[in-house]
This record gives C-alpha cells, structure tokens and sequence, in this order.
C-alpha cells in the first residue's frame, strides 16, 4: 500500500511543521496556557487564515474539501508541539459532528464561521457514572412543543469555557445504558440554565464540568436522528481516536528524537551513555513501539470510511497500541533522563502528560482490548 503524501498533502505537513517550529518553543507554551481560555488567539487565527480550521470541510461551506488524512497529518504535527489551541474538540469533533448530523440550514450557518475561525465548539458526553461508556447518559431531554429542555451534568468537557456550541448528549427515551433514546443537541456555550465549573487539566488543556438545569433548545438543535445519536457519537468518536492517535505518534517521535540525542550526549565514565548496549536495546524498543502506533494511527483513519465495525474494530486496535506503546515511550524517555526526565524545565515530563491523557480518552486499553475481543 503507497503511503506517501499528494503534493497538497505535504504542502499542509510542511506548513503546519514550520508553524510548530517557529511557534511552539515551551516557553512559548506556556505563555499560550496562561491566556484567556488556555490558547493564543492569535494562533487560532492564523489556523484560520491557513485554511486548517476548514481542512475537511466541503467546499460550499468554505472548506477545502479533505478528509480523515489530512487531519491526521494536522494532528500528528500538533503533536510535535503539544499545541494547545481547540482545533481537536472544535474541527475533529464539533465540525464531524455539524457535517454528519445537522441540517443543511444550520450547517449553512455554522460551518463557514468554524473554517473561519469565528466559531469554537466542545463534546459534552462523559457522566460521572459512565466511564467510557457512550450510551450510558442520564443527562435528560424532555419534550417541549417543538423544542426540548435539557437537566443533568457533564464531566471533563474540553473547551467548554471558550466553546460558542456543545454538543450535548441526552436521554429522550429508555433507561440509563439503553443503545437507543439517546440524542445529540447542539446547546449555546452562553445558554441559559448551562453553568461551568472550570480547570486546567494535567496536560496542560482546559476543561469543566457542566450542569444543565431546565435549559431549552429548538427542534433545529437536534443532530441526527431523536433516539438515535449514540451511532452519531460512536462514528465521531472514533474520528476523534483516530486523530488522537495520530497525535500521540507526534507526541511518541519527539521522545523518541530527543532521547536518543540525550543518549548520544550525555557521558559516564568517559562515554556517552549511549554506546552501552542495554541502552542501546531500550532505545530500540521504544523505536519499534512508535513505528507501530503509526502503522495502526494510520489503519485507523483509513478505515473511517468503511462499515461502522470494521471502523470500530480498527480505532480500538489502533487504541491498543497507542495507549501501549506510548507508555512505553513515555516511561523509557523519562527513565532514560534520570531525574531531570521528571522536571517542568525538561519538555519530556510534558510529552509524557500528554500522551496519559490521550490514553484515557475514549477509552483506555483496558476497555479497547476488551472492545476488541468483543467483535
């Protein structure tokens, strides 16, 4: 199979590399963390004028009409940077979920200000019971006129507190962890009855816990199909996990890089460290490791396309191996470093933080392995 990039293709990988490159220093990081809501705004617009935010997007709606590869590509340069700014809950999951489940009005709407940058959105679907259980919602929706009103909370929202629409999962029929009755709405960042508990979480990113109390929202505010959202979520979802895994690969190559310039650097009894042969078989697993996660960070977006389980057996496989490989990586480069592996100053502890976090979402190895057996 020919892996090898369009010519448009490497022109985005060579872009977004340099932005990395000129913007993403960790200080620069960590100034972008400190601002308002947790990223540059200048950055965000700058995405914008590159045309990344609409990468995927159709053309009508102001887009360049790419798809799954082209949002790997973005995202496993994101991860060479650990940049910050919400194109992962906005472009890979708020605008998946527009393009596949709202109306050709709202759609109309919405779409072109994403591409441009103007319009930010978030996924609120994990409970406090759920785990990593998309069906299990006891956030309700009742019936109202045309309309509904929403009660219930959400947990660990991404973006929540910069988002200009949610996503929200609710309950309009069945019990707590019935397949069918649950439904996706599209809820005002700013509506009514919607409050926030707001908090950096350990990678750095922002999140909240929402509550929903009596909030409205108009037969226009549906995604999908009433009663049938969970196969909308679970089909953004593994969107969301295949370009996940396509971060942390670029979160996995920079350990591996800058490791292996450590080994070559650092000296004890006269020699760098890296001419010891145990190293040097550490050094070696943990490249074996990140050539795997891309090999399976790449299945699974090639099988976006394809029937809903061959999709959902290739994003669990890939969630194996990522979650996997880069706690090995992880481990090994912070091991590799001594203590100073461990420090805020050294990019590695951050690297690290990263890729826990990309574990846990959506479901860590456990449940994917278990998921996978399953099919």
């Amino acid at each position: 199979m020919d892996f090898s990039l369009s010519e448009e293709q490497q022109l985005i990988k060579d872009s977004v590399d340099r932005f990395v490159r000129e913007e993403y220093e960790l200080d620069s990081r960590r100034k972008y963390m400190a601002a308002e809501g947790g990223f540059s705004r200048e950055n965000w617009a700058k995405m914008a004028e590159l045309g990344w935010l609409g990468v995927s997007l159709p053309e009508e709606f102001g887009g360049f009409d790419g798809g799954p590869v082209e949002t790997m590509i973005i995202m496993e340069s994101f991860g060479n940077g650990l940049v910050v700014e919400p194109f992962f809950p906005t472009v890979v999951l708020g605008a998946n979920f527009l393009k596949m489940g709202a109306s050709k009005d709202v759609k109309t709407a919405l779409l072109p200000k994403l591409a441009e940058g103007e319009l930010m959105m978030a996924f609120a679907y994990a409970e406090r019971q759920s785990r990593y259980n998309l069906g299990d919602v006891e956030t309700t929706a009742t019936k109202d006129g045309d309309g509904y009103v929403l009660n219930g909370a959400k947990a660990v929202v991404l973006n929540a507190s910069t988002a200009d629409k949610i996503v929200v999962t609710a309950r309009t029929g069945g019990s707590s962890r019935d397949a069918n009755g649950v439904t996706c709405f599209l809820v005002d960042g700013d509506a009514a009855g919607l409050s926030r508990r707001d908090y950096p979480t350990v990678d750095g990113l922002q999140a909240s816990e929402l509550t929903l109390e009596n909030v409205t929202v108009g037969a226009d505010a549906v995604l999908g199909e009433v009663d049938n959202g969970l196969s909308l979520a679970e089909t953004v979802a593994d969107h969301g996990i295949a370009a996940l895994c396509a971060e942390a690969v670029g979160c996995m190559s920079v350990l591996l890089d800058v490791t292996n310039e450590y080994l070559k650097t650092r000296k004890q009894f006269g020699v760098p460290i890296g001419k010891f042969q145990v190293l040097q078989h550490r050094a070696v697993d943990m490249f074996m490791e990140v050539e795997q996660s891309r090999s399976m960070a790449y299945f699974a977006t090639l099988k976006l396309e394809e029937d809903a389980s061959e999709r959902a057996k290739a994003a669990s496989a890939a969630k194996v191996q990522i979650g996997k490989g880069g706690r090995y990586v992880g481990q090994q480069a912070v091991q590799l470093h001594g203590g100073m592996g461990m420090t805020d100053e050294l990019n590695v502890g951050h690297f690290f933080k990263r890729l826990t976090m990309i574990e846990a979402m959506f479901g860590d190895q456990d449940h994917h392995l278990k998921k996978y057996a399953s099919f």
